[in-house]
């Protein structure tokens, strides 16, 4: 399986201001020495050796990734604006792709605005979109979000053939990839969806505040996370701030280290940053929550920080 990330931050796409911009150039030309500017090759190097703050950023646009495995069909979790991007991979392709599996993890417009602008392929008659959901008025909620006056056109718009399937337990299949999925703490309640293929499984849990419950060795608990190889969790609060927003339903970094040491997670991904944070701080959180996985003594799992283009092979 190969995950792709194209919308990572949560509540609001976040562009980088003019005056942000203005502040990494002015910190780049700081560190600038002379010997730096000799040739392309001292430029280029001086560049790489910049801190991801500077010279590199988390992304601005909201929930949205793609999951490609063999002999199994694009997978999409959530519409975020992010999934705008994804469109303008797809088609660059040289070979079309005519299906699309989107799943939605929940309906809260970060994960749901970016859908009206998946063009080309949604407004293709010879393309289908295949929307999942455990909800059952799902395709009244879809097409909820693209009626006057919120939006110009309608849903048939796009012409793009429609499916709309409700999940039930214990899960489904597309391809060789097996899809199971787990309610998760968040108002108005969430999905986690845990796909496998090929021995490598991988959990998305955006929109998580875990609770006490989440890690109680349950049997429930232990065949969804124990020995996950890949869990993408939400990670947007500082301790503190998650204490101070109680029952927001989301969850610190902190806590997320915490949760993947207890079940055994190989490699942890923080993901749904806040929108009030810049990159800085952002990735000053992923240092912290390494600082904090080494305290544990937990060395076996990696920490990253999700990124706008970051891929993630199984």
């Amino acid at each position: 399986m190969k995950v792709k990330f194209w919308g990572v931050r949560g509540s609001i796409p976040t562009p980088l201001t003019q005056s942000q911009l203005k502040s990494r150039i002015t910190a780049a030309v700081a560190r600038i020495r002379p010997s730096d500017l000799k040739s392309a090759e001292t430029r280029e190097a001086f560049l790489a050796k910049l801190p991801p703050y500077i010279f590199g950023t988390v992304g601005g646009n909201t929930t949205c990734l793609s999951i490609h495995a063999p002999n199994t069909p694009l997978v999409i979790i959530d519409a975020g604006s992010g999934i705008r991007e994804l469109a303008a991979m797809v088609n660059r392709q040289p070979q079309k792709i005519r299906d699309f599996h989107i799943f939605f993890t929940h309906f809260h417009w970060d994960h749901l605005q970016g859908l009206p602008f998946f063009s080309p392929a949604g407004y293709n008659k010879d393309n289908t979109l295949h929307f999942y959901s455990p909800r059952d008025n799902l395709e009244e909620i879809i097409r909820g979000q693209m009626i006057p006056p919120y939006f110009p056109v309608d849903l048939d718009a796009m012409a793009s053939q429609k499916r709309y399937i409700r999940l039930q337990a214990p899960g489904t299949r597309l391809g060789e990839m097996e899809v199971r999925w787990k309610n998760m703490r968040h108002p108005g309640g969430c999905i986690a969806y845990k796909m496998s293929h090929n021995g490598k499984s991988m959990i998305f849990s955006t929109d998580t505040e875990l609770s006490p419950e989440d890690f109680k060795r349950t049997a429930e608990n232990s065949r969804f996370f124990e020995n996950t190889d890949l869990l993408i969790l939400d990670s947007q609060y500082t301790l503190g701030e998650a204490i101070e927003k109680y029952d927001w339903g989301h969850t610190s970094y902190s806590m997320a280290v915490d949760f993947a040491a207890e079940w055994n997670i190989k490699t942890l991904v923080l993901f749904h940053h806040e929108p009030l944070y810049n990159d800085r701080k952002i990735f000053g959180m992923l240092n912290s929550a390494e600082w904090y996985r080494a305290r544990l003594g937990k060395k076996q799992f990696r920490v990253l920080l999700a990124v706008e283009g970051m891929e993630v092979d199984l």
